[in-house]
């Protein structure tokens, strides 16, 4: 008797829960997936304790440089892995997290991409709305706009950090003895090295008049190692922008627009992680608030 009668209480909150998430599944088809009873104003961890212990920014001058930056995705919802520290440090490392995580491939656009199982979802989910209105996302330079390796991040860095450091070699604003120690370091204290001399107005970039981490993540620390990120070619379009954010996926890393990061969250809820909205060049980035 006390069970039926606890159906009969229970029926009409469960038929009204039913109806918002009825509501929920016309707009926002992957993010409502969470099941893990989690919400994003009341989460079970203090994400920016965790992020923080992870990258030392307390005493790691690259830790906190990587936790303002790239540090969106350990907010990320729980249907996904964020990544286990701050900075890859091998190849070894990298794939041992890759491998002990769920993903899915995807043919996308022709390009074979490598995400984690449920941002696959949800971009999945993405695709097929932008599709129902005429719409494409699609990725954007190849493989490695989706899951990346250790060796891909280190190619990239080495693309900006070699021809700055002759650069600078050259002009002799840096010793060639020092240059070719800093060639030799490892990751963590390589990027030191070069935010120290940056910090002294000698910049990496393509350019080398701005940060080399405006236009390549350090060798190690990219989200896209995690398999948590996407450089979507259609970066420029808003509706396409929008859809991608009603399934979950964002702008998080301030002047490169094309990158859109997996965190599984409603764009109202992001506050309660603590990030916190930036608008730069008609574009809007989630980016961590510390």
């Amino acid at each position: 008797m006390i069970r039926i009668t606890a159906i009969f209480v229970l029926l009409p909150a469960l038929l009204i829960g039913a109806a918002v998430v009825s509501a929920q599944d016309r707009t926002l088809p992957s993010v409502k997936r969470r099941t893990d009873g989690r919400t994003a104003n009341n989460p079970d961890t203090d994400w920016r304790k965790h992020m923080a212990g992870v990258c030392r920014a307390d005493s790691e001058p690259v830790g906190a440089r990587v936790l303002r930056d790239y540090g969106s995705i350990f907010a990320a919802d729980r249907s996904v892995t964020p990544p286990p520290v701050c900075v890859f440090s091998s190849e070894r490392e990298v794939s041992d997290f890759q491998a002990s995580v769920k993903t899915r491939t995807e043919n996308i656009g022709g390009v074979n991409i490598e995400l984690q199982a449920a941002a696959m979802d949800a971009l999945s989910a993405a695709i097929s709305q932008a599709a129902e209105r005429g719409l494409r996302i699609s990725p954007r330079g190849g493989a490695i706009a989706g899951k990346r390796s250790f060796g891909d991040t280190l190619r990239l860095w080495n693309s900006r950090f070699i021809p700055a450091l002759n650069y600078w070699v050259a002009r002799g604003r840096i010793k060639k003895k020092v240059a070719d120690a800093a060639r030799k370091m490892p990751v963590i204290e390589q990027t030191e090295q070069v935010l120290a001399w940056e910090s002294e107005g000698l910049f990496f970039s393509t350019g080398k008049d701005r940060s080399i981490l405006t236009s390549v993540a350090a060798t190690g620390t990219s989200q896209h190692l995690s398999m948590l990120a996407l450089d979507v070619a259609e970066f420029g379009n808003s509706s396409v922008r929008r859809i991608l954010n009603d399934n979950g996926w964002y702008q998080t890393v301030a002047d490169d627009s094309p990158h859109f990061t997996y965190l599984g969250w409603a764009d109202a809820d992001l506050p309660n992680r603590g990030l916190r909205l930036v608008a730069r060049g008609g574009f809007s980035y989630w980016v961590p608030e510390l």
